[in-house]
């Protein structure tokens, strides 16, 4: 059994790109296409993603719309939308629904802040728990004498410094996120 960083980092990575998803799900005073991917519609007798029975998209900075491909998916569409935990009240024009972006409340915009911490907290996590397994996978190969010490010592650095990277990198994200979270 040989040691790769490049597996260790990939899963690392993997955490960011899964946090960057979450961030894109969190709504900010503007209008964002990745916002509706979570809503779940009833459709054709199962649940279905939202993207699967129209197309989203933001012609304005504080508006979405929604054109839905079946017409008798409208409804069930408008439905989801309004039960959805986002606040959103869809405006239905034929197959195509409109929604408004509201203004976000000073509040509001601190607990969308604590969520986006939350997210990052549990990324942070992710990489860590990654560290935690490079790190034991390096001890056993040094105790089963596949790696001399000096070997281990050098790998637990790469190691780190992948970690505290990915870390930083995470920090970045939800500074980023909690500006425009913030933005009036």
């Amino acid at each position: 059994m040989t040691f790769k960083l490049s597996d260790y980092r990939k899963r690392m990575d993997g955490a960011l790109d899964s946090l960057r998803k979450e961030f894109g799900g969190l709504r900010t005073g503007r209008a964002n296409a990745a916002l509706l991917d979570g809503v779940v519609v009833s459709a054709y007798g199962s649940e279905m993603p939202l993207n699967q029975i129209g197309s989203v998209s933001v012609p304005e900075p504080r508006m979405l719309t929604v054109s839905v491909w079946d017409k008798t998916m409208v409804g069930p569409v408008e439905k989801a939308l309004r039960q959805s935990s986002l606040g959103l009240n869809p405006v239905v024009d034929g197959t195509t629904l409109r929604i408004p972006m509201p203004p976000l409340t000073e509040e509001r915009r601190r607990d969308l802040a604590k969520v986006a911490g939350t997210y990052s907290e549990n990324a942070k996590i992710a990489v860590r728990n990654v560290r935690r397994d490079a790190m034991n996978t390096l001890k056993r190969l040094e105790k089963d004498g596949e790696m001399s010490e000096n070997e281990q010592k050098a790998h637990e650095k790469d190691v780190q410094s992948a970690t505290d990277e990915v870390v930083g990198k995470i920090d970045d994200a939800l500074a980023h996120k909690s500006e425009e979270i913030m933005q009036v």
